[in-house]
């Protein structure tokens, strides 16, 4: 599997291992501190799977690196507005030490001066949410709670929007044809379809993690996109969705030939292929598979349009051997090597 651990996911970690203190009881400043990510969100808890997941949009640079937490077994949280960014490791620690969401935000907010400009949204493993709107919050400001999610916004152009995404989401969740990821993100085009933040668009995220823990957080985390700066950010999260659930696909193909199953391999390749069409890396894979199944009439087309797209790929080839990608037999790679030359 081709993966490494993202510098996002060490801050999180860090971050939850360390438990920063409640804010202090300070003099209330004439603008509170703090970034300002005015946005809608939604957090959640799939009532089938239990993933948990947290999907954000907003007019803000990053958006995601200060609104979006979510810990497996444990929650997620989405901290907006005058944001405390506190709120999303403070908020997973209480939730891991076994308070409610109710009991942990009116722990938080209690100690908070600024809690008027604060918006916040929790929802623990077991589906239980909390949620808090400050008055101070820039209208059109609100939230609203479902069996299992919240959906919150502010500085909306509408009062209509978070409705709109409780009832997007609810729908989307009873679409069999919709995975949790496709619900999360039909509450923020619901959001915007009602006219959003009402400066704009310019970045969104997405994070989904398991239900409970494998012990280790890189895998965890199933789910991790962001668009920090885009013009449209959901259609860029949307694609990066399709790209996710691509190259899913693809890893998976990679465990399955490192079992041997190359059937289930092939299949997985071909899926990935068919998601991402424009990615060559996906059908060069997909032909080593087929190659090594014996299935090299069906292997020397693709290799060759692979080639024509990517020379590169051709080099590449020589060094599979070695690593018990394709089988070493000289007479073989040069097969491959040639493929498509006759067009080049």
């Amino acid at each position: 599997m081709r993966t490494s651990l993202p510098l996002s996911l060490l801050c999180f970690v860090a971050l939850t291992a360390v438990v920063p203190a409640v804010p202090s009881a300070a003099a209330e400043p004439a603008r509170p501190a703090g970034p300002l990510a005015h946005t809608y969100s939604i957090v959640a808890r799939h009532p089938e799977t239990g993933e948990l997941g947290v999907a954000v949009q907003s007019h803000w640079f990053q958006v995601g690196t200060v609104v979006a937490w979510a810990e497996a077994g444990v929650g997620a949280v989405a901290t907006q507005s005058f944001v405390e960014v506190s709120y999303g490791p403070q908020g997973l620690a209480l939730l891991r030490g076994g308070w409610s969401p109710e009991a942990a935000l009116a722990h938080l907010t209690a100690a908070d001066e600024q809690r008027a400009v604060r918006q916040v949204a929790m929802v623990d493993a077991e589906g239980r949410v909390a949620a808090w709107t400050g008055e101070r919050c820039i209208t059109a400001a609100g939230h609203q709670t479902g069996d299992g999610y919240s959906v919150q916004a502010n500085l909306m152009e509408n009062p209509t929007v978070w409705p709109a995404m409780a009832a997007a989401y609810e729908a989307a969740l009873a679409d069999p044809g919709r995975d949790f990821a496709a619900a999360l993100l039909a509450a923020l085009e619901a959001a915007e379809a009602e006219g959003g933040d009402i400066r704009g668009r310019q970045s969104a995220a997405m994070v989904i993690v398991r239900a409970t823990t494998t012990g280790t957080p890189w895998r965890d985390r199933l789910l991790d996109l962001r668009v920090d700066d885009h013009a449209d950010p959901l259609g860029e999260l949307a694609r990066l969705l399709v790209r996710h659930r691509a190259y899913e696909a693809m890893n998976a193909g990679d465990e399955a030939v490192a079992k041997g199953d190359f059937a289930a391999a092939l299949d997985l390749y071909s899926r990935a292929a068919e998601m991402a069409p424009d990615i060559v890396e996906l059908p060069f894979w997909q032909a080593v598979t087929l190659f090594v199944e014996g299935r090299e009439e069906e292997a020397l087309p693709i290799f060759a349009r692979v080639f024509a797209a990517e020379e590169r790929w051709r080099e590449l080839v020589p060094r599979l051997p070695r690593s018990g990608l394709l089988p070493d037999d000289p007479e073989k790679i040069e097969r491959i090597l040639a493929a498509g030359r006759d067009i080049d």
